[in-house]
């Protein structure tokens, strides 16, 4: 999820697309907060681990 964000990102950037470059961002926050959890040890939505 880190991975596609940062590619909306870049593409919304270069292609000059604020829609991209917002999701993307999005995507990148969401993907860093489940990362960040993961690792500490929580269940997110009842699994233990999200791949």
């Amino acid at each position: 999820m880190i991975i596609l964000g940062v590619i909306l990102i870049v593409v919304g950037v270069i292609a000059s697309i604020p829609v991209l470059y917002s999701i993307g961002i999005a995507l990148a926050v969401i993907g860093i907060i489940l990362a960040v959890l993961g690792n500490t040890g929580k269940a997110i939505g009842g699994r233990a681990h999200w791949y």
